[in-house]
């Protein structure tokens, strides 16, 4: 026991007759890790850029409300009538009238002819 971990502590493994199938294994596991830390970065970017537009979402969602809000204030009819009396545009007093336009009928070629 004494041996097996004071060869461990030495690295005798690494310098060994048969080190070359554990110098694979170190690279293999080396690059494995270099694989896992890449993907974690990846990963941990999306959830940033994920949280950063979420907030952007809020804010346009909150700034739709505010215009849709100013938007109904101006379509009021009391403001409406105070920009028109700045410009000295008056309501009417007289109701409006509805006005039908009778369309006449088109006549086909044939009905042209006879006439």
């Amino acid at each position: 026991m004494k041996n097996g971990v004071y060869s461990l502590l030495k690295a005798r493994f690494l310098i060994n007759d048969d080190a070359v199938k554990n110098w694979r294994f170190i690279v293999f596991v080396i690059l494995l890790a270099i694989v896992m830390i890449a993907n974690t970065q990846r990963f941990e970017q999306k959830v940033f850029q994920i949280a950063e537009l979420t907030n952007q979402v809020k804010e346009l969602r909150s700034e739709f409300v505010d215009r849709r809000s100013e938007l109904m204030k101006l379509k009021m009819e009391s403001t409406v009538s105070e920009k028109m009396i700045e410009k000295e545009i008056f309501p009417s007093t007289v109701p409006p009238v509805k006005i039908k336009v009778k369309k006449e009928e088109e006549k086909s070629f044939f009905k042209k002819i006879w006439q």
